[in-house]
């Protein structure tokens, strides 16, 4: 009863800080400004930790610790979806005053499709205990292609979803005020906002089946996974608009995200083989290198 009751008052206080979001502080399209943006990054960051504080006391040191780590891996795996946002964002011209919202949605749909994921990885994991070496490679493998791809160019116009929609869909010449759907002569018209929202929950599908397994080769409790997972996400658009303008200055933070991809693939793979790594190591691991990677693009600029 007491776990049916922390999954519902979660999910409720999630929707409610999205109703909050849409409705009140959002409810006008306008331009995030990078003071704006700074400040709720602060805000879900420090909520983030007052929900970990919670743990701590509800369930005691290492589950806390477990949270935290995972909310770390989430965090800065999210560092690429701000760099793909950007890059959609250039490309589809959309302007900044509707960028908040096509995030909005585009946050909202995250959290469902991550949930999905985060279930019946659990649930295969408990069914098929070998797959956790699958997952292992995998990461290990992404983690290892990212670090060979650093330089590679985006090219929406190859996403299956935008060609998909551009030839199912009546698309209107421009963004209609930042609306997703117009109705004009008795026919219904999607924008290319609607588009870009389109593109940027099918690049989401792609993170999540990286960042998934990397969680799980946190944690296996279905509560934790879910929790940090969400509580990262739902930063993800105020961090964007804090970040997004600096986001290129970070050039050796792609090498940081595949070492972290590599190593809790390898942490996930000795779990299976009886060697497991003290989550305070992990931990210690992970911001080392999420740490060095950033200070190191600081002070080591690229020659133009």
């Amino acid at each position: 009863m007491t776990k049916t009751l922390l999954w519902v008052g979660f999910n409720v206080f999630v929707l409610l800080m999205l109703l909050l979001d849409l409705g009140v502080f959002n409810r006008k399209a306008h331009e995030i400004k990078v003071k704006e943006a700074v400040l709720w990054t602060i805000f879900w960051i420090v909520l983030s930790l007052m929900f970990n504080l919670g743990i701590y006391f509800y369930a005691g040191y290492h589950k806390a610790l477990l949270f935290f780590t995972a909310y770390l891996v989430e965090k800065s795996l999210s560092m690429d979806n701000i760099f793909v946002f950007l890059m959609l964002f250039t490309y589809f011209k959309v302007h900044p005053m509707y960028q908040h919202k096509v995030l909005f949605w585009g946050v909202l749909g995250a959290l469902i499709m991550r949930a999905i994921f985060i279930f019946a990885g659990i649930a295969l994991i408990e069914k098929f205990d070998w797959i956790l070496y699958i997952f292992g490679a995998f990461l290990i493998y992404t983690g290892y292609k990212m670090m060979k791809e650093k330089d590679k160019e985006i090219h929406p116009e190859k996403n299956p979803v935008l060609k998909l929609a551009r030839t199912m869909l009546p698309v209107t010449s421009d963004y209609r005020n930042g609306y997703f759907f117009v109705k004009e002569n008795g026919k219904r018209f999607v924008t290319p906002l609607f588009i870009v929202l389109l593109v940027i929950e099918s690049t989401d599908v792609v993170f999540a089946v990286d960042s998934i397994p990397a969680v799980l080769a946190i944690s296996h409790d279905p509560f934790i996974v879910y929790t940090s997972n969400v509580m990262a996400i739902l930063g993800l658009r105020a961090l964007y608009f804090a970040l997004a303008a600096v986001m290129r200055l970070f050039r050796f933070l792609h090498y940081g995200l595949s070492v972290i991809l590599i190593y809790v693939g390898c942490k996930m793979i000795a779990a299976q083989v009886g060697y497991h790594i003290p989550t305070e190591i992990s931990l210690g691991i992970i911001a080392f290198v999420l740490t060095a990677s950033i200070v190191t693009s600081i002070y080591i600029p690229e020659h133009k």
